[in-house]
């Protein structure tokens, strides 16, 4: 390196030329810079020539050849500068950061304490053009940039220059300035493409595990700024109790299996990378990582899988330093059950095999989510196991499209994997052009669909748009750290699984004259195909019992049900289906109301009784009629009148209406008088009612021979009679019934002509006095009545007993538990009244021993 007095000067070859040799050939190794000697100091070396060529690790004083060949790295170095005064000899390495964002230059002399009497300042200088086949001979002294560079005590300097990310193709001009003791040294001009020096990073994150092979993998990640693929070299070494070695691989991928590995070894691994393609330098080592086998080593060490699946573990077992023979290893599961020896494979010498066929889904206990393998000697079990995870993955996805065919919602349960801590689960599908295959199965090519858990459980995930005629192959897909797992597949058709929209128009009424639940609707116009509904009905309330009818006549609009009360409020709901049966059924239509009105005429008119008051001796008396209203189902459904209907033995016809009043008064002047009360409702009459015959000739008629009243409680009494021999056709009776101590009405009721014996339930008071009637009521007229004021008391037993067994039997079984029980509670009484002085043998010291059985004599 020539030295130069002026130091002000810009140091510029005279005449650089342009086929001087640049470091951006594929593994070119030489670059040659020619000076002229119009430089003082080096008027001698007119035709000198500075050589820069790549560092070589083995050999640093690189050798330069007239042909400018050799070199094999990406770093400069310039070689063997004498002078005849003064020189310098200086290795400079140069390269790329892995950053991509500064280029670096390190220098040191080959000499050491080559200037330590001089104060040392470098500098370099560099010039980035775009295009250097046209450089002009004469640079101006502004083309070039200057920096500073670092020296440290050692005399050792590195240069810092930035490059744009831009402009890593160009090729970078410079050279050096060195200064020190007032003498300034300047290199040869040196040109090198960024690009063609990058020196990669260290890998990231190089870790080690244990293949499901049984091998030790090594792996890592690239640096990330780098813009090219790399190559990796991986240095390892090995120590174990038997096996100790070091090697070094080069690879292409992040990855490198280092075979055989051993229980109980150790392992230290270190990765640096290059470009792979072209020129480049090797980056720095990584950190060294360490990796210990332990002295069982199960490959896999955990295994996920689905129920039905095959499985296998493999183990290498290894006990006070000694490897056990596969032979003499034996097989656990969960330390309680013995795994037979029919599931065991030698594999090796030293690797034993297990299989475990058709697996069954994995049962919690407790914390433990998985089953545990244990990898045994004939006489123990080492206390780390390899770990089984058993998941059931029969996952029921059930989809349904809405009723205006837009979008089809799928639903799956969230529960299905709660014991696979750390998994995620996500529904993958596949969409066919038309229509499903008839086996679903699992396509390559699958998109993800976002599903979100609902408050019930399960997750939900819609598909908008939708193809009504494709088939949608879903499946689920488990995610862990284990690996993944896919559910059975299952297609679905959007036009297959409808729920199509409610009936509309839904309308409920009980039928006129006919009296039939008539219930009519609207389709839906969603879906086209034939449909099927269903008609759900029951009687308004809280708590609706539903009935249900099925209509399956696709064009049917309405439907006519029978329903037990016409004059009750029915809830009615529709809903419906497609008739070949696909899809679901609709939601219930909003319900509808039938509202109470009449819908027939009354089936009969009410019951009704007449009471005569009068002198009976007069022909003229006033006749009341009395009946109770008329009930729903006699009326059909309300009653808004009564008429009275009126025929004399005279031919006279009249009719009397009375509202909504129960009893009408009317004066019977001839012998006979015949009345008729209808019930009216709005569409018309009762269709058939009672006639009551009122005759003077057939109330002196005596058919009652006698009547007897007999008081069974306060709340029934029984009234009993005997009939006497007569040539008219009895129709019914009517009894009679007041108390005469107080102004009560008249109460009655229509007993069967077939009748002998009738129990009234009323309330009786047994001070008071009442008035018992029976009338016979004949097709002619009201016979004469038989009339009682007293209760018959002789032979009341017998019509007590003739009340029925169900009365007297209750009250004989309960008198005999209470018999019993005061029989037992006196005896336990008498028992302790009598002995209460007997000593307890067991309870006596001076009784223990004796035989009360025994006969003792006194004598």
């Amino acid at each position: 390196m020539p030295a130069n007095a002026t130091g002000d000067d810009f140091l510029l070859p005279a005449g650089t030329s342009k086929n001087s040799s640049r470091l951006d050939g594929h593994y070119e190794a030489v670059v040659e810079a020619k000076f002229n000697s119009s430089v003082a100091y080096i008027s001698n070396l007119s035709q000198t020539k500075f050589h820069c060529c790549f560092w070589n690790e083995q050999e640093k004083n690189c050798s330069v050849s007239e042909d400018g060949t050799d070199g094999r790295t990406f770093v400069s170095a310039v070689n063997s500068l004498v002078f005849q005064h003064l020189s310098a000899n200086w290795n400079i390495q140069c390269w790329m950061k892995g950053d991509l964002n500064l280029f670096i230059c390190y220098m040191e002399p080959l000499l050491k304490n080559s200037f330590k009497n001089y104060d040392l300042k470098v500098h370099l200088f560099y010039f980035l053009p775009e295009v250097t086949e046209d450089l002009p001979l004469a640079t101006q002294r502004g083309s070039f940039q200057i920096v500073q560079c670092n020296c440290s005590a050692q005399e050792c300097c590195e240069c810092h220059v930035p490059i744009p990310t831009a402009k890593l193709n160009y090729t970078l001009l410079m050279y050096l300035k060195i200064a020190s003791g007032g003498v300034t040294f300047q290199s040869p001009l040196m040109s090198v493409q960024p690009i063609n020096v990058v020196k990669p990073d260290p890998p990231l994150d190089v870790h080690m595990e244990i293949t499901d092979d049984g091998d030790l993998e090594v792996s890592w990640h690239s640096p990330t700024s780098v813009p090219f693929p790399l190559q990796y070299q991986v240095k390892y070494s090995e120590n174990s109790t038997t096996v100790t070695r070091e090697a070094d691989e080069i690879v292409s991928t992040t990855s490198f299996l280092i075979y055989g590995v051993l229980p109980g070894s150790l392992y230290e691994v270190q990765v640096r990378g290059k470009r792979l393609d072209g020129p480049g330098i090797w980056g720095d080592w990584s950190t060294p990582r360490i990796f210990i086998t332990q002295d069982v080593i199960y490959f896999p060490p955990k295994i996920l899988t689905s129920v039905g699946s095959n499985v296998s573990f493999h183990c290498i077992y290894k006990n006070e330093n000694k490897i056990v023979s596969s032979k003499n290893i034996v097989w656990w599961m969960n330390l309680a059950e013995k795994i037979p020896q029919s599931q065991y494979h030698v594999v090796s010498d030293h690797v034993s095999k297990v299989t475990f066929p058709n697996l069954k889904a994995t049962k919690p206990r407790g914390k433990f989510t998985y089953d545990a393998v244990y990898c045994c000697n004939e006489h123990e079990c080492h206390h780390r196991y390899a770990e089984l995870y058993v998941i059931d993955v029969n996952i029921n996805i059930s989809c349904e499209t809405d009723g205006y065919l837009t979008k089809m919602t799928c639903r799956w349960p969230a529960n299905i994997v709660q014991s696979l801590v750390g998994s995620t689960l996500h529904l993958r599908y596949h969409r066919s052009s038309l229509y499903c295959s008839d086996i679903p199965s699992i396509h390559p090519i699958s998109e993800p669909k976002d599903c979100h858990l609902q408050r019930d459980g399960f997750y939900e995930c819609i598909f908008q748009p939708i193809f009504l005629l494709s088939g949608y192959t879903m499946w689920i897909r488990i995610n862990h750290s284990l690996g993944s797992l896919d559910s059975t597949p299952t297609c679905v058709l959007p036009d297959s699984v409808v729920k199509p929209l409610p009936p509309s128009s839904v309308k409920a009424e009980i039928t006129v004259n006919i009296g039939l639940l008539k219930v009519s609707w609207e389709k839906p116009v969603f879906p086209e195909n034939n449909l099927q509904f269903q008609i759900r009905y029951g009687l308004s309330g809280k708590e609706v019992q539903w009935k249900v009818h099925e209509v399956y006549d696709a064009k049917s609009k309405s439907a006519s049900l029978p329903v037990p009360d016409l004059c009750a409020v029915y809830a009615v709901q529709v809903r419906c289906k497609r008739l070949d049966g696909l899809g679901y059924w609709s939601n219930w239509s909003s319900p509808a109301y039938t509202v109470v009105m009449d819908v027939k005429v009354p089936i009969k008119g009410p019951e009704f009784w007449r009471i005569i008051n009068g002198d009976t001796t007069k022909n003229e008396r006033n006749v009341t009629l009395l009946w109770k209203p008329l009930m729903k189902n006699d009326s059909l459904c309300s009653v808004r009148r009564y008429v009275v209907k009126h025929h004399s033995s005279h031919n006279r016809t009249w009719s009397e209406d009375v509202g909504n009043h129960t009893k009408s008064t009317f004066l019977w002047t001839e012998q006979a008088h015949t009345v008729t009360v209808l019930a009216i409702n709005s569409i018309g009459a009762s269709f058939e009612n009672f006639n009551l015959t009122l005759s003077w000739a057939m109330s002196k008629v005596n058919l009652m021979q006698s009547l007897s009243v007999y008081p069974l409680n306060s709340s029934c009494v029984i009234l009993s009679w005997v009939l006497s021999p007569s040539d008219y056709r009895l129709m019914y009776f009517i009894i009679e019934w007041k108390n005469l101590h107080e102004d009560d009405e008249i109460k009655w009721l229509r007993i069967p002509s077939n009748v002998k014996k009738y129990y009234i339930h009323d309330h009786f008071i047994p001070i008071e006095k009442y008035q018992f009637s029976l009338y016979p009521v004949f097709m002619e007229g009201v016979g004469k009545p038989k009339i009682t004021t007293s209760f018959t008391q002789d032979d009341i037993e017998k019509h007590k007993n003739d009340a029925g067994l169900y009365v007297i039997v209750p009250i004989i079984i309960s008198s005999s538990v209470l018999l019993l029980g005061t029989l037992l509670i006196s005896h336990q009484r008498m028992k302790k009244l009598l002995w209460e002085d007997v000593p307890n043998p067991k309870n006596c010291s001076w009784a223990q021993g004796l035989n009360f059985q025994k006969r003792t004599d006194i004598l």
